[in-house]
């Protein structure tokens, strides 16, 4: 199996990338649901919402899609303690800062709804940060390989 036996990394390793693959899991969520929103949702959404929506263009729906699936497979790929999360997750937010040159400026969520619009966006460059740095610390002290 591995050289490396479970005891040789500490719980937090453990936790913290069960949340992260908690978090990821929520963001592939956030996009199967966007791009499967029927008719009678997106009609439903305040004018505001669906404007940004519907101006979000392919090459921003596919980074998001990328982003996702990329971290998610980073979070597995890091509890089985292999090294290849370490380029997922770099992978994984690069989409992500593409996706939100599409949200916040092609798609002008930041004009239309103003810069309460940046939080969640910036929450999830932060989160994505954090993941590499981790993931490279857990390389470097030889939790993963």
């Amino acid at each position: 199996m591995s050289d490396q036996s479970t005891n040789s990394v500490p719980t937090s390793f453990w936790v913290i990338s069960g949340l992260a693959l908690v978090w990821n899991l929520m963001g592939m969520m956030a996009y199967v649901m966007q791009v499967t929103m029927d008719e009678a949702t997106l009609g439903a959404m305040p004018a505001v919402e669906r404007a940004v929506y519907e101006s979000m263009p392919s090459w921003g729906v596919s980074a998001f899609a990328i982003a996702v699936t990329a971290g998610v497979l980073a979070c597995i790929v890091l509890l089985l303690r292999k090294a290849w999360a370490v380029p997922l997750f770099v992978l994984s937010l690069l989409a992500v800062i593409v996706q939100n040159i599409a949200a916040l400026f092609v798609a002008d969520a930041l004009q239309v709804m103003g810069p309460t619009s940046a939080i969640m966006p910036l929450l999830v460059l932060g989160i994505g940060i954090y993941l590499i740095i981790y993931s490279r610390s857990a390389r470097d002290k030889g939790w993963i390989s």
